[in-house]
């Protein structure tokens, strides 16, 4: 039988963390959402909190922690407002995460002390407007490797010290990427086609694409319903180059190796976004005293209204403890 009971520093994090939503998220995330503005001030608070690096190892500069303690920062901040819960959320498990578990030594060195330290955000560009997140049919985002003379140009380029050699050319647009358009953000890991035989399997790759790279266009915000306070937006690549160590993985493993590891990418991505459902649903204890003030109607004397509420709260504890039972698996 899995013990749900946290350990004595997953506690301490939660609390932490509960408090700093409390008290510096609660009190001002309204205005950002008014003023449509990506809350910078908020994101470097959450920075010194050590948020960004808590599942990774401190010569990286993270934590030194896991994947569950993320979920539980992302649960506590998702009961005040699920724009910095999405912003942490993607830059660890969609961003940050690729890089440490399937980028050389070389990339690591370079990328992840300013992404765990929270100073630079990353992003991951898989959704395309045509074919959603549907990896093998519907992508169209395509990535060439140029090479020099006498090279070969094929498929089977694994990432080491060959990768080196030429330049990935991409071409295509990603939509609905997060954290792709703040002044803060350091790269974007893009999925695409780089071989495959026509109207058979094609090989995905994956090639990470500093921000400010030429050729590599970020759109405007997207005018979101929720979320409002994150960063969304389009990124298009028209003639996009970039090094050929800049291929992440082995070539044609793109979306990190699934079959090959089980649970090691976007699984373990899946799992940490959900994490902050139970914490929007913890929200019961806001509707409760809520209605209870409804004095013109007296909602909260109403056998049916808490009847609703005792569902909310159901639905908020069996989804907690199904996210801890996926998490054990970390």
């Amino acid at each position: 039988m899995i013990s749900y009971a946290l350990s004595d520093e997953h506690q301490e994090l939660r609390q932490a963390v509960a408090a700093f939503a409390r008290e510096v998220v609660r009190p001002v995330i309204g205005g950002y959402y008014e003023r449509a503005e990506f809350p910078y001030d908020l994101i470097a608070r959450m920075a010194k909190l050590g948020l960004f690096g808590l599942p990774f190892p401190a010569e990286f500069g993270g934590m030194d922690g896991d994947l569950f303690a993320l979920g539980l920062a992302l649960e506590e901040l998702a009961r005040v407002d699920s724009s910095v819960a999405i912003t942490l959320e993607a830059a660890v498990a969609l961003g940050a995460m690729p890089i440490y578990r399937f980028g050389t030594d070389a990339q690591r060195r370079r990328w992840l002390p300013d992404l765990c330290s929270g100073e630079r955000l990353a992003a991951f560009g898989l959704t395309e407007a045509g074919g959603g997140s549907d990896i093998p049919g519907g992508m169209r985002t395509t990535a060439r490797l140029e090479k020099g003379p006498g090279q070969d140009n094929g498929p089977g380029q694994e990432a080491g010290p060959g990768a080196g050699d030429g330049e990935w050319v991409i071409d295509g647009a990603k939509s609905f990427i997060t954290n792709s358009g703040t002044a803060i953000t350091s790269l974007i890991t893009v999925l695409a086609i780089t071989g495959g035989d026509p109207g058979g399997p094609r090989e995905i790759s994956s090639v990470v694409v500093p921000a400010g790279t030429a050729g590599l266009t970020v759109g405007q915000e997207y005018s979101k319903v929720g979320w409002c306070a994150s960063d969304t937006r389009e990124v298009a690549f028209t003639s996009c180059r970039v090094p050929g160590d800049h291929l992440l993985g082995a070539r044609g493993r793109g979306y990190a190796p699934v079959p090959a590891d089980p649970g090691r990418g976007p699984d373990r991505d899946r799992r940490a976004r959900g994490r902050p459902g139970p914490g929007v649903r913890g929200r019961v204890p806001c509707a409760t005293p809520a209605s209870g003030r409804r004095s013109a109607t007296g909602l909260g004397h109403y056998q049916a209204i808490r009847f609703k509420l005792a569902d909310m709260e159901a639905r908020a504890h069996t989804a907690r403890l199904a996210w801890y039972d996926a998490a054990a698996g970390w």
